[in-house]
């Protein structure tokens, strides 16, 4: 079974076009809607950087039917995961258990703003073992106190908690992260089609679903597109090994000074022609798609979706000019096919 979801860009949005966004992507049929959490954009240009957990508490009063998930959430550092287990099971109980958690080891950019300074990679992966472990528990009813080697919990109780857990996905860039999904988590969420991250999620246990993302960029020529995702999607070429560690919008976009219009189009699927998007999101995760929606400016949009087959993909879209055509799902009615909004997430 497909399903579509709408990415939330929330470095591309302030608050109210967020909730707006989301919206109307629910009213378009998109099954999901899921949110990035970042305390800076990654560039200047795309300008907005609202608490993305405020967010979630508005579109759950705003929508109805549409999930909701964080795309992701770093549990470590700038939020204690206590805090997080808690703003979880209050979003579920809004919400009417339509939330997902989506979980990160979390990029500088955002998390060096505590002044704790910035740990290597093995300690970012241990943190966030024991943030899921802390967080896992506290929401299963399990557990009140952990003792971890960077993280402690003492005497903790979520009063107000959902009957049904919500969901736990992690986000995994290399093996030991996607191993540390199929044992702790409850979902899987990739940035690159790599099926070795899928075989050693499911060799450890994880058998829920898997949300990859997808970048696509529409515009009536395939030249502007290349334009727009490039102003807007350059800094994503240089790879997560990279883009974890720059401190700031300055450091982004000295580390994609020379990164060339074509070399974003290599990235990211550009140009008017549906069929063209769909092949990049079926590249991504075979046999299954799913699809989402986000805006930056006038022509910036994302989009994102997930399958039976336990898939959900993001993708981030550029948008047409206000009145051009832009091509939605089938299930989008004809008058939804027009000027379509802003951000929409697919799954991982």
């Amino acid at each position: 079974m497909l399903k579509l979801g709408y990415k939330l860009m929330s470095e591309e949005h302030g608050p109210t076009d967020l909730v707006r966004n989301a919206q109307r992507a629910e009213q378009a049929g998109f099954d999901f809607a899921a949110i990035s959490d970042h305390f800076f954009p990654w560039l200047e240009e795309q300008g907005h950087a609202p608490l993305a957990w405020s967010v979630l508490g508005a579109l759950a009063h705003a929508t109805r039917r549409i999930g909701l998930m964080t795309a992701v959430t770093c549990p470590t550092m700038r939020y204690h995961p206590a805090i997080i287990a808690q703003g979880a099971a209050t979003l579920s109980l809004l919400s009417n258990n339509r939330f997902t958690l989506g979980l990160g080891a979390g990029e500088r950019l955002n998390e060096h703003v505590i002044g704790a300074g910035w740990p290597g990679r093995g300690e970012r992966h241990q943190r966030l073992l024991e943030a899921v472990e802390i967080i896992q528990g506290l929401l299963a009813g399990t557990l009140t106190n952990y003792r971890g080697h960077h993280l402690q919990l003492d005497h903790a109780r979520l009063f107000d908690r959902p009957d049904r857990k919500p969901a736990v996905a992690i986000a995994a860039g290399g093996i030991e992260a996607a191993r540390l999904a199929g044992r702790k988590g409850d979902a899987l969420i990739v940035t690159e089609p790599r099926p070795e991250l899928i075989e050693a999620y499911a060799g450890a246990g994880g058998s829920g679903p898997r949300y990859a993302e997808v970048a696509l960029c529409y515009a009536e020529r395939e030249d502007d597109a290349r334009k727009t995702a490039h102003h807007y999607f350059r800094w994503s070429v240089a790879g997560w090994p990279v883009m974890a560690e720059l401190p700031d919008t300055e450091g982004f976009a000295a580390a994609s000074k020379h990164v060339s219009p074509e070399a974003v189009g290599q990235s990211v699927s550009c140009g008017p022609s549906p069929e063209h998007h769909l092949k990049a999101i079926n590249r991504s995760a075979p046999g299954t798609t799913t699809s989402s929606w986000s805006r930056s400016d006038r022509n910036k949009m994302s989009s994102s979706s997930s399958t039976s087959a336990t898939w959900r993909q993001l993708c981030t879209i550029e948008r047409p000019l206000s009145g051009e055509s832009l091509w939605l799902p089938q299930r989008a009615r004809p008058h939804q096919r027009r000027s379509f909004a802003r951000d929409v997430p697919v799954a991982f």
